[in-house]
Parts: structure tokens; C-alpha cells; sequence
């Protein structure tokens, strides 16, 4: 499969509210989390935007000593206008960076991408991963389940 070269963008600083869990690959909690976080986003009601953002913080040496077992924190999230309390939600405040940003469309969870971008993208790149937050923006195309879905791969890079 041919998977797309990345754009590289850097973010401002965002801040995000939503719930975290801890999973690993093998362990991977991601629909329960989701499925916990998603009606309560009607009760944000300072929402930037219509974007959800599905965000990984890995421990830093993640990657260099991988295995599929190995836990890090997910986050099911949405970007806020400013620092505010909703019960039972957390925020997350994910800092500025630069990133390959990779269109996706294709069935959501499929590993292909994921072996792409960590495999032989990163090892041709002239960039090394960065130890901040990985994240996938979820916009109107997002369709969980649809081989059509649409989706951003935000990487970080250094």
C-alpha cells in the first residue's frame, strides 16, 4: 500500500480537555476510552472547534525500547478556548513543536500506516522523533469502522 509523504507544520500551544487511560497495544482500551469520553463532550462548552483529538504520551524511551506490551497514556480530547472545570474531565495542556502531519484515509486502527511512519518514513527522513505527544485530529471524515475514514497522524519530530 502506498501511504502519503508527511507535511511538516508546527502547532501552537493547544489546550485540550477529555479523559486519559492507560493501555498498551496489546491492551488496547482505546474504544473504551472513547466510549466514556464521547457523551460527555456535550458538557464542554467552551469548545474551540469540532475537532477531537486522540493524543499518545509515550515514556521517553518508548520507542527505543519498544514491545506492543508496554503501557502509555491515551487520551480521548477536544480543544478548549481557555482553562476551565468540567467534573470528571481533566485538561491537558499540549505544548507547541514541529510535526510530520500525515493524511490518512483508510479503515482507523489499521497498522500499516503506523509501521510505515515508524519504520522505513522516520529511518529515510532526515528527522528523529521528538519525546512529546503523538496525536491523530479527528475531523468530520473520521468514520470509526469505514475503510473511507479520514484522519490527521501528527508525528513529533526533531
Amino acid at each position: 500500500m502506498n501511504f502519503p509523504e508527511p507535511e511538516i507544520k508546527s502547532t501552537p500551544e493547544k489546550l485540550l480537555m477529555g479523559l486519559q487511560m492507560e493501555m498498551s497495544i496489546i491492551d488496547n482500551k482505546t474504544g473504551i476510552l472513547w466510549g466514556s469520553f464521547g457523551p460527555r463532550i456535550k458538557d464542554i462548552s467552551n469548545r474551540k472547534n469540532q475537532l477531537r483529538y486522540s493524543l499518545q504520551v509515550y515514556p521517553s524511551d518508548y520507542y527505543a525500547s519498544f514491545s506492543p506490551a508496554r503501557t502509555f497514556t491515551k487520551w480521548a480530547s477536544v480543544e478548549i478556548e481557555s482553562s476551565s472545570s468540567v467534573e470528571g474531565l481533566e485538561t491537558f495542556k499540549l505544548e507547541e513543536g514541529k510535526y510530520a502531519v500525515f493524511s490518512y484515509k483508510g479503515m482507523p486502527g489499521d497498522p500499516g500506516i503506523f509501521h510505515y511512519i515508524y519504520g522505513p518514513w522516520i529511518q529515510n527522513s532526515s528527522f528523529e522523533l521528538d519525546d512529546r505527544p503523538h496525536f491523530e485530529v479527528l475531523g468530520e471524515n473520521y468514520k470509526p469502522g469505514s475503510p473511507e475514514s479520514e484522519e490527521e497522524i501528527w508525528i513529533p519530530i526533531k
